[in-house]
C-alpha cells in the first residue's frame, strides 16, 4: 500500500489534478477566501500527490483547491506531501474522501458519490469502512440503491417503493449476518411507504430486538401505537434553504429531514438512543 515517502516544494507546472478527487462540484466555488488565508498565512497543510501516468508530473491526490489558490496568486510551487507509489483512482478517492471529511466537511452529493463509487469499486461495506476510516453507519447511510436485494430494486424500479423506504424495509428484515428475507423485506416496504421517517425506525427498532415477531404485529404497532409529538421551530432563511437542499439530497420531505438531522445530534451527543 502506498505511503508518504517524504515531504518537499513542487512546481506548479509539474502537477495535474487526479480523476480520484472528491471535491467534484464546483472546486473553484469560495476558493476567494482560502486564496486570502493563504495570502495571509502561507500554506497551512501540504497538498498530497503521487507520480503521475506522464513522466516528470505529479498527480495531485489532495489539495485541488489549494493547488487552484496557489496559481491564483501566482505562486511557482507549493508544499506537498509526495507518496512513494502511484494508486489507483479507487484508493485515490478513498485519500480524498477521508482527509476531506476530517479537514473539511464534504457537501451531502460529494460525500454520497465519493463512498459508492468506493462501494462499486470494493463490493462491500466493511471494504469501505477499511479503506476510508469513515463510521460503517455512515458508509451505510450513504450507500442506498446498490445495496438492495433484486426484489426491493424491481419495486423501486416500478416507482412503488422509494429507494428510503426499501433500504428501512431491507434493515428490518435482516438477520445480525446480513441475511435477508425477501418475503418481509417486500411486505415490510410497501407497508413502509406512507410512514413517517419515525414510523420506520421504530419498525426496524423492533424487528432488531424481536425478530421473530409476526411482520403484521410491527406494522401495527408502528402505525396505531407510535406517539409522534410534532415541535415548531424558526430558521433563518439560509437555515431554510439548507434544509430544503438537505431534503432534495436525501429524497425525502423537509420535515423528515428536520427530524433526521435532530435525531443524528442527539445520538451523537449520546442523548438518545441509537
Amino acid at each position: 500500500m502506498a505511503k508518504i515517502s517524504e515531504y518537499r516544494d513542487i512546481p506548479l507546472d509539474e502537477l495535474v489534478i487526479g480523476k480520484g478527487q472528491v471535491r467534484t462540484q464546483n472546486p473553484g466555488k469560495g476558493i476567494d477566501d482560502l486564496v486570502r488565508s493563504i495570502e495571509a498565512q502561507g500554506l497551512l497543510q501540504p497538498i498530497v500527490v503521487c507520480p503521475a501516468r506522464d513522466e516528470g508530473k505529479w498527480e495531485i491526490l489532495v489539495g485541488q483547491r489549494r493547488f487552484l489558490a496557489h496559481r491564483m496568486l501566482q505562486k511557482r510551487s507549493i508544499a506537498a506531501a509526495v507518496m512513494d507509489e502511484r494508486v489507483s483512482v479507487g484508493e485515490a478517492k478513498a485519500i480524498s474522501i477521508t482527509e476531506n471529511l476530517i479537514r473539511r466537511r464534504l457537501s451531502g452529493r460529494e460525500l454520497k458519490d465519493g463512498i459508492l463509487h468506493l462501494y462499486n469499486l470494493y463490493g462491500s461495506l466493511k471494504d469501505v469502512v477499511e479503506a476510508t476510516g469513515l463510521p460503517y453507519r455512515k458508509v451505510r447511510d450513504n450507500v442506498k440503491y446498490p445495496r438492495l436485494i433484486p426484489e426491493l430494486k424491481t419495486l423501486v424500479d416500478d416507482g412503488k417503493v422509494d429507494v428510503n423506504a426499501a433500504l428501512k424495509a431491507q434493515d428490518a428484515a435482516s438477520d445480525d449476518h446480513g441475511n435477508v428475507k425477501s418475503d418481509d423485506a417486500i411486505v415490510l416496504a410497501q407497508a413502509m411507504v406512507p410512514m413517517s421517517g419515525v414510523q420506520r425506525k421504530k419498525v426496524v427498532k423492533e424487528r432488531k430486538e424481536r425478530p421473530n415477531r409476526p411482520v403484521e404485529d410491527v406494522i401495527e404497532d408502528a402505525t396505531t401505537g407510535s406517539r409522534v409529538m410534532q415541535i415548531v421551530v424558526t430558521l433563518t432563511q439560509d437555515t431554510r434553504i439548507a434544509l430544503q437542499r438537505f431534503a432534495r439530497e436525501e429524497g425525502t420531505n423537509q420535515d423528515e429531514a428536520a427530524a433526521a438531522l435532530i435525531e443524528e445530534a442527539l445520538t451523537g451527543r449520546g442523548l438518545l438512543d441509537d
